[in-house]
């Protein structure tokens, strides 16, 4: 009796999961969702994924002079020199959101001045 008591409740339990999963998988045919997910899809392509704090853009004497700075008060953080005619960058951190680079930004600040938050392109 209570064998078949628990074979009960366990279906009745089984189907309930079902219909919650097939009713799941319908969400994505909304026309709403399909236009922010391609509208999505067309901002990543325009501006890339993530962002990066600039610390120095200038001459390239200098900017090594930063970058090995930045690395010696921050060695965990990646740090990156980019050269755009005719002037060097030092980009440092690899950050998903603009939220977290802000956030590193603050931390920079205590021993850096003028820096950006910059989005990554493609």
């Amino acid at each position: 009796m209570k064998n078949r008591l628990f074979l009960n409740i366990f279906v009745v339990f089984l189907f309930l999961i079902s219909e919650r999963l097939i009713s799941q998988n319908e969400t994505n045919s909304s026309p709403e969702i399909k236009r922010l997910i391609s509208k999505k899809r067309a901002f990543n392509k325009t501006y890339g994924y993530g962002f990066r704090v600039q610390v120095y853009y200038g001459d390239e004497t200098k900017a090594r002079k930063i970058q090995n700075k930045f690395k010696i008060s921050f060695p965990n953080v990646y740090t990156k020199l980019a050269y755009n005619k005719p002037d060097w960058k030092v980009h440092v951190g690899n950050y998903k959101t603009k939220l977290e680079a802000d956030k590193a930004l603050i931390t920079f600040s205590e021993k850096f001045t003028g820096l950006i938050v910059i989005p990554l392109g493609k």
